[in-house]
């Protein structure tokens, strides 16, 4: 008895002890659940937010189809909406397969080339915010694998009306599986670009340019359509016009996703910067187009409109997140002006571009990269010239071999004779505006 009463202090004592220290301790406890769970609302708002992006990117190959199809002519449509459909149909599948792990190999050290391995893998953190803080490990690969298919569909525009249907194939598989991956990962990837302080918030260069690169190599190897610039200029008449303002209306809404979703979270601040500075960017590249096709051209040029819009879309996706909203209505409007010159230039070089995408994607893709060393807060000109360089010596030199070895092996356009009566009947044996195909042209 006489110890226990000795024991019943001490235990009274280290219980209040426990007691105090609890009641110390629950503060802290309530703060670390309620940080956990503020972690855990970020990243399925911001999860939600990249997926919708990836449906509004997804989105844009419907407006590039439909922008194709309406500035080209009739007797090729088919083939046309063909190639809108099977490029990401395979960019995404190869995206899966290699891609991926090609453009984010992971480099310990800024590097030229790194792989992962093949396939898609989810690590253990894959689902949660320790993975990239607003999404997880599969809405990245969505992603970014649309934004793989969008570069290859940049050429098809370009090169329509006589590249054969499997040579864009294999175009296809090639740039998109290999090129396009390595030539990302030097800048997102982590690899030696970035190092240099290069900034293209969502692919000015790394995806536009480098898509307009390789359209033009494709176009200087084909050469232009039979009759484009026969005794003078003769530009084929779009053969829609509704269906091309469709298309780029469908464009400049997958954009809010093409830019809005690089912020890579649902940061209201940074998003609604970037979502204002994208469509002024675009206003302001209509009213660039239009001013400067009227001056010269002494008529109201609707096409020229059209891809004005495109252009200051295309222009301000390097640097949407760095300028302020002015600043992308002063990247917009040159980049519009910007367009038509460059369509001036391709036709007095005999370069026969269908629907402009090379002074839309190229030409202005390389302004708004370099427009951020202008106008982006701490931006480097001279590192954002060295990636415009590095990025146009490697896209266009690889394209053109690729282009050079079909053309010289397998040849690359159609005969006289099909590009004469139109892909349609030749490469897939139908007409787009009839309702049966029993009326087409047989091959042979």
């Amino acid at each position: 008895m006489e110890s226990s009463l000795l024991i019943t202090p001490v235990v009274t004592t280290m219980v209040d002890f426990k007691l105090q220290t609890l009641a110390m301790l629950a503060p802290m406890q309530e703060v670390a659940s309620t940080a956990e769970a503020a972690k855990e609302v970020f990243l399925n708002a911001s999860n939600i937010w990249m997926m919708v992006c990836a449906a509004l990117v997804f989105l844009m190959n419907m407006g590039f189809a439909s922008v194709e199809a309406g500035f080209s002519q009739t007797k090729n449509t088919v083939n046309i909406l063909f190639k809108n459909v099977i490029t990401p149909v395979i960019g995404i599948l190869l995206y899966a397969f290699i891609g991926f792990n090609l453009m984010y190999p992971g480099f310990e050290v800024p590097g030229w080339f790194g792989f992962a391995g093949f396939g898609l893998s989810m690590p253990a953190n894959g689902a949660t915010a320790d993975y990239a803080g607003g999404y997880t490990y599969f809405t990245d690969f969505l992603y970014q694998a649309l934004f793989a298919a969008t570069t290859a569909t940049i050429v098809s525009g370009a090169v329509a009306e006589r590249i054969k249907f499997s040579a864009y194939l294999i175009f296809t598989i090639v740039f998109v599986g290999v090129i396009y991956p390595v030539l990302g990962s030097w800048n997102w990837g982590g690899g030696v670009v970035a190092s240099w302080g290069f900034h293209d918030f969502a692919g000015s260069t790394l995806v536009h340019a480098v898509g307009g690169w390789g359209a033009l190599a494709g176009i200087i190897l084909l050469g232009p359509r039979l009759g484009r610039f026969a005794g003078k200029d003769n530009p084929f008449p779009a053969s829609n016009f509704a269906l091309a303002t469709i298309g780029v209306f469908i464009l400049w809404l997958g954009w809010f996703g093409f830019n809005g979703g690089s912020v890579l979270s649902s940061d209201p601040a940074l998003t609604s910067l970037v979502l204002t500075n994208t469509t002024l960017a675009a206003c302001a590249g209509a009213i660039g187009a239009f001013i400067l096709a009227t001056i010269i051209f002494k008529t109201y040029d609707f096409g020229l409109v059209l891809n004005g819009i495109l252009a200051g879309l295309v222009g301000v996706t390097a640097g949407a997140d760095v300028v302020g909203p002015m600043d992308s209505i002063y990247i917009g409007f040159i980049a519009g002006i910007i367009v038509v010159l460059a369509v001036i230039l391709l036709e007095k070089l005999k370069l026969d571009d269908v629907v402009g995408a090379i002074p839309v994607h190229l030409f202005c893709g390389v302004w708004g990269t370099l427009a951020v060393g202008i106008w982006g807060t701490d931006m480097s000109f001279i590192a954002q010239l060295k990636g415009v360089a590095v990025y146009g010596v490697a896209a266009f030199s690889t394209s053109f071999i690729l282009f050079a070895v079909m053309k010289y092996t397998m040849g690359i356009r159609v005969s006289a004779e099909e590009e004469t009566e139109g892909l349609d009947v030749y490469e897939h044996n139908v007409h787009a505006y009839t309702t049966s195909s029993v009326s087409a042209k047989l091959k042979g």
